[in-house]
């Protein structure tokens, strides 16, 4: 930034740091690998560009952003952040199962625990799922309902496809 340390950006680029160098303040000159990986993703010219049309209190968040993002595309090319994203809504959806899973087998522990409760909002075919107790001796538990470990994860046989494949 004009003295003895140029910035990230002005070392990698081989130039002078000016005293206004737009990418000072945000790439400092000990966090080269920072400043290199968002320009070989996005270039300096445009990263430039971005910071300058940007008012100055939200320029450190967009260049939060774009190291984010420019790591996201390195690890993955194709989808880059959104493919991350879309593991993670992943992962939700088979966690939010899991839940209804066990959510339902604590419902029909119950019902089994106190058989004269009133049941009349239960249908003949629901009454007799729920209050079978061939559907969960120890022999015949399906897997999805296994809670004995952590690494019990339903596992979907048919891996239904992301919205963004």
């Amino acid at each position: 930034m004009g003295g003895s340390s140029p910035c990230a950006s002005c070392k990698l680029l081989r130039r002078r740091c000016a005293k206004d160098c737009i990418f000072a303040p945000y790439f400092p000159s000990d966090d080269t690998h920072k400043f290199a990986i968002v320009h070989k993703v996005f270039g300096a010219s445009n990263v430039s560009k971005m910071l300058q049309e940007l008012p100055v209190h939200q320029r450190a968040d967009a260049v939060s952003s774009l190291v984010y993002e420019a790591n996201a595309r390195v690890r993955d090319p194709v989808y880059g952040c959104v493919g991350a994203i879309s593991f993670l809504q992943n992962q939700v959806s088979q966690l939010e199962m899991q839940l209804a899973v066990a959510q339902a087998e604590i419902l029909c522990i119950q019902m089994q625990q106190e058989p004269n409760l009133p049941t009349h909002q239960i249908d003949q075919v629901d009454k007799s799922f729920l209050l079978s107790t061939n559907n969960f001796d120890n022999n015949n538990i399906p897997q999805y309902l296994s809670f004995a470990s952590s690494s019990n994860v339903i596992q979907d046989p048919l891996k239904r496809e992301s919205l963004w494949t």
